[in-house]
């Protein structure tokens, strides 16, 4: 009857330490905008120019999901067919490139805000040297 009882409670506590290692092994990185001493109006601009950011780049964020699978559709074919991948490729390219711009005037906008908010200091979104865009960058 205790063998029942201890090999459950055994994996309970081998899966909570397991949860909980990986959220301490997470992180800060790229949680939202760190530490910038803003004010209430600084605050509200930026979120005003995120939202704004976010509804003009929305239709970028759909066209470029559907090529990324369109593109892994074309991948995953029997026989890849180059010349289509190639051009694929291209499309969700020229979307990227469309994003990259839009984002550059975004970070520059918002830069004149508040020089430091939400890049730590480094010179990167996110800080700690961009570990990727997380909740900072919404793709």
């Amino acid at each position: 009857m205790k063998k029942r009882t201890v090999l459950p409670a055994l994996l309970m506590v081998l899966a909570l330490s397991l949860a909980l290692a990986g959220s301490a092994l997470a992180g800060p990185w790229c949680m939202g905008p760190g530490p910038a001493n803003l004010t209430p109006e600084q605050t509200n601009q930026l979120q005003s120019l995120r939202t704004k950011f976010m509804n003009d780049t929305d239709s970028l964020r759909q066209q470029m999901s559907v090529k990324r699978t369109e593109l892994d559709n074309l991948w995953g074919a029997p026989t890849p067919d180059e010349n289509q991948i190639r051009a694929k490729q291209q499309e969700l390219n020229a979307l990227r490139d469309k994003m990259q711009a839009q984002t550059v005037s975004y970070q520059v906008q918002a830069r004149k805000i508040s020089p430091n908010a939400g890049w730590g200091g480094g010179g990167r979104f996110c800080g700690r040297g961009g570990m990727g865009p997380g909740l900072c960058q919404g793709w």
